[in-house]
């Protein structure tokens, strides 16, 4: 049979928004599209809601009751009819100009105009055509190594059909391709803490609230900002921790915020401000950690039946190893820029007190920034308060509703992307380091590896990678090394414009789904039923994969003969839900027991009651204060305890002039989502630019004051931003949100605000290759001469013309075959793995961590990915069967 000729004919009966919806199932969109307002349940990162539609036409979004939704935010009352509405929907198929023509007429397609020039509206059998003929042309002359996915995490959409899964199952079934490996969130405690502390811990749940409300005396935020970040969740924010947090500081708990700016949660909790500089909260809490030991005030008894290597760190903090320097509060000061007599009291005070101290990631998105939870970890054991009640470390309290018990109960889980037969990995952070050094060493995780000889395709579906990348500069010029990128989404952002081939993909709310609320509690599961018909000729993701599929003569082991109503119905009654799913589709939600011993549960409590019985997933099974693993690796930048090393930037080496730029997470957008949402941008944005928050002094010292423009350069970049002056900064430090859209002037100035046109790519450390985003400093001025106002939010030029191509020019007949790469037998653990274990952040071949570290990552993943006990033993099973030392 042939399956392109099908294809195409039965596109040609018509390419109207809708057509060939999936499924054959009339949707609740198709039911309600008169003039009577009706309702429909849906659901999304940034709450639960019933969308309510007129005409065919979202018209209003209501929030659920606060058992369902806490605190619904503007982004999601006001964000989600914006941006489905924007001017910046990509409503059909487009190709950049010259790649058009260069395809065409076999001449050049010149990459260096991505960014620059106009796009041609194509038909969905053109671009799909030109799509697998880049795919297919690439694995002619490189290799499915040739194919790079910069697609990861999912966070574009809250269901089982994330973009990048699909993705991922339809290059796998094909022969797979060389895709990233780890994240930017917390790349680099992800690979260092399993071998401290025998887990994660950045996405691991975090102790009961009751527990913290009833035993905490001191709670410690350090860069952490909970009231912020847990506006969005990555599956179905339900803002649950909001109300607990106010019960916490009823109880009378005192915080304490050590950040270099002050955060919404201080100001909602009432936290003490305690000013640091950037990139420094290691040398802090080594000092903290000299002084309640110099003093007697460390736990003996603790750190020697619960630890590793103190001896070697103790030596470490006095000065005995082979810095000679001893780790004292003057020692400190100096780099820290607190007062020595500060650091003091906090180390007592922490000490003598029911203390928890909560570690933000942003901590570890800098150079050496591993250390810093090391180096937390490290007091918190000095101090004999990890596994107590109320008390002990936790990195991910402003994720995931951080804090609500857990049901412990499976939720739904989409289809698995299968094994991936390419073994080339590029690091999240990596991506222009890869594109720039075909072939170059790297190592990560203690080992080495080499990039792929040669990238010839970006394929990146549901994530703006060219917001994410540090050094937007040196990834615009990486890519042009690059003959196609292929960006499959719903907006025109960063990663459309500077793509070759764009597929307009639906938004959620034109589409159906399912997912759970609560990251941690799981105790909500969802139905994200379509609300409307897609827009244009817009196409949900999985449509778009399975036309792929059928083009190259996969399209059953794509979809599994099933409808997306039928896979999201299996994965329903896969999980714990306690209603028939007719009537969870109905009613729109199925409420998850949470059972009561959940409430009192603690971090690492069973390891403190009984660490024999119950020890850590470490080589010790205890804490690794020093940690022979790590040394055994033998990297320069990555010693085996928590160590202070210089960054390679920051204010302690500034030139005069320079500030320290810090890019937190938005306020008012998840990463570059919801900044197309006029009306919220409307209320942040200054100038029209991204706000950026300026000291009182600095802006003394430089004339600005509240509404300039002011200008950030380096020897990267340089970025435009709208000034607001404030005591909430300290000073020599300037904060501006990431995650803006870009647009440049004629001077490569962002003329929009984007940091990342200055913040840098170097590595944390060669252990994780992880970003350094919050390691930055510029020079910032008054701004003088901004060319326009910002034009980030509208869209690019778009030509009209015929382009018809003959089906041959697209050379399907080569796609056949390419499936038996793929379609070895896999065992059943095997199966389960690639199934439900590697939707997300969790790497995607088991011989990329040890056995040591498998079975402290599944502490984590296993609650995540909804496995019952069996299926949990049959994983491990085969986690430790090819794990990366299981052959020693």
């Amino acid at each position: 049979m042939n399956l392109s000729r099908r294809f195409f004919l039965s596109l040609s009966s018509g390419v109207a928004a809708g057509a060939l919806i999936p499924g054959g199932v009339a949707s609740a969109a198709k039911a309600v599209a008169g003039s009577v307002p009706t309702t429909i349940p849906h659901a999304s990162h940034y709450g639960p809601f019933h969308a309510v539609v007129q005409n065919g036409r979202l018209t209003a979004v209501r929030p659920l009751a606060e058992k369902y939704d806490a605190m619904p935010t503007p982004m999601l009352t006001e964000g989600i009819i914006e941006r489905t509405y924007d001017k910046t929907r990509v409503l059909y198929p487009m190709v950049r100009k010259s790649y058009l023509e260069g395809i065409e007429t076999g001449t050049g397609t010149k990459p260096e105009l991505r960014g620059k020039e106009p796009f041609v509206r194509v038909s969905w059998d053109v671009a799909l055509g030109l799509t697998s003929k880049a795919i297919l042309d690439t694995i002619d002359q490189y290799g499915n190594e040739g194919i790079f996915s910069s697609s990861y995490g999912g966070w574009s959409h809250s269901g089982i059909f994330r973009p990048n899964a699909l993705q991922g199952r339809f290059f796998n079934i094909i022969g797979g391709c060389s895709m990233t490996t780890g994240d930017y969130s917390a790349g680099a405690s992800q690979i260092l803490l399993p071998f401290v502390i025998g887990d994660m811990e950045v996405y691991s749940a975090q102790t009961s609230w009751e527990q913290i409300r009833d035993n905490t005396e001191v709670f410690v935020f350090v860069g952490c900002d909970p009231f912020k970040n847990n506006r969005i969740e990555y599956t179905v924010a339900d803002h649950q921790m909001y109300p607990r947090w106010m019960e916490i500081k009823k109880a009378g708990v005192k915080f304490i915020s050590i950040n270099p700016q002050v955060t919404p949660t201080d100001e909602a909790l009432g936290s003490e401000w305690v000013k640091i500089i950037p990139n420094t909260d290691t040398a802090l809490f080594l000092a903290m950690s000299y002084h309640v030991y110099k003093t007697g005030k460390h736990d003996k008894e603790f750190l020697k039946t619960h630890t590793v290597g103190a001896d070697r760190f103790i030596e470490h903090l006095e000065g005995k190893g082979p810095d000679g320097v001893a780790k004292t509060p003057e020692w400190a000061a100096k780099i820290t820029g607190m007062p020595a007599e500060k650091i003091r009291e906090l180390a007592e005070l922490m000490a003598a007190k029911r203390t928890e101290i909560a570690g933000a990631w942003a901590l570890q998105r800098a150079h050496h920034g591993e250390m810093t939870h090391w180096a937390i970890i490290n007091f918190a054991c000095m101090t004999g308060k990890i596994g107590l009640p109320g008390q002990g470390v936790g990195f991910s309290w402003h994720y995931g509703s951080g804090g609500m018990p857990q049901s412990g109960a499976a939720m739904p889980a989409g289809l698995g992307q299968g094994r991936n037969p390419i073994k080339k990995i590029c690091p999240a952070s990596r991506i222009s380091e890869m594109l720039l050094n075909p072939g170059k060493e790297f190592t990560y995780n203690g080992s080495t590896y080499t990039y792929p000889a040669k990238i010839d395709l970006v394929y990146n579906a549901g994530n703006n990678f060219m917001s994410h990348q540090q050094d937007t500069n040196e990834l615009i010029r990486a890519l042009q090394t690059v003959k196609t990128v292929v960006v499959q989404d719903p907006w025109w952002c960063a990663s459309s414009r500077w793509a070759d081939i764009v597929l307009p993909a639906t938004t959620p709310v034109e589409r159906d789904d399912v997912s759970s609320a609560g990251t941690y509690s799981n105790d909500k599961i969802l139905a994200m039923k379509k609300v409307i018909e897609p827009l244009g000729e817009s196409l949900d993701d999985f449509e778009i994969f399975r036309r792929l599929a059928e083009l190259f003569g996969v399209e059953q082991a794509f979809t599994e003969g099933q409808t997306p109503l039928e896979i999201i119905q299996a994965a329903y009654e896969k999980s714990a839900a306690p209603i028939p799913f007719d009537e969870f589709w109905e009613k729109g939600i199925a409420e998850v027991p949470v059972p009561q011993e959940a409430h009192k549960w603690v971090r690492h409590g069973d390891f403190r009651n009984d660490p024999v019985k119950n020890p850590l997933h470490t080589k010790s099974g205890k804490v690794e204060m020093y940690c022979e693993a790590v040394a055994a690796f033998k990297l320069p930048d990555c010693p085996p305890m928590p160590t202070y090393m210089e960054p390679a930037e920051f204010l302690g080496n500034a030139k005069p002039g320079q500030v320290h730029v810090v890019s937190p997470h938005p306020f008012m957008r998840l990463h570059s989502q919801m900044a197309n949402a006029e009306s919220l941008r409307k209320g942040y944005a200054v100038a029209g630019r991204e706000p950026l928050l300026i000291s009182v002094e600095d802006a003394k010292e430089q004339g600005i004051v509240s509404g300039d423009v002011v200008e950030l350069h380096n020897e990267r970049g340089s970025v435009l931003a709208g000034a607001v002056v404030s005591d909430k900064i300290m000073k020599g430090v300037v904060s501006i949100q990431e995650g803006v859209w870009p647009q440049l002037d004629s001077k490569g100035r962002c003329n929009s605000g984007l940091v990342n046109f200055i913040t840098s790519s170097r590595p944390s450390s060669g252990l994780n290759q992880a970003t350094t985003a919050n390691t930055c400093v510029a020079f910032l001025r008054k701004c003088t001469d901004p060319e326009t106002p910002n034009q980030a939010y509208e869209p690019p030029p778009v030509l009209q013309r015929e382009v018809a191509l003959k089906e041959e020019f697209y050379g399907f007949d080569r796609a056949y075959g390419l499936a038996e790469k793929a379609t070895a037998n896999m065992e059943p653990g095997e199966k389960l793995f690639y199934q439900s274990c590697t939707v997300c952040h969790g790497p995607r071949d088991p011989a990329q961590f040890t056995q040591q570290q498998w079975q402290g990552i599944t502490q984590s993943m296993f609650p995540r990915a909804g496995l019952d006990d069996d299926q949990q033993k049959i994983v491990m099973e085969f986690l430790l069967k090819n794990a990366k030392d299981a052959a020693q």
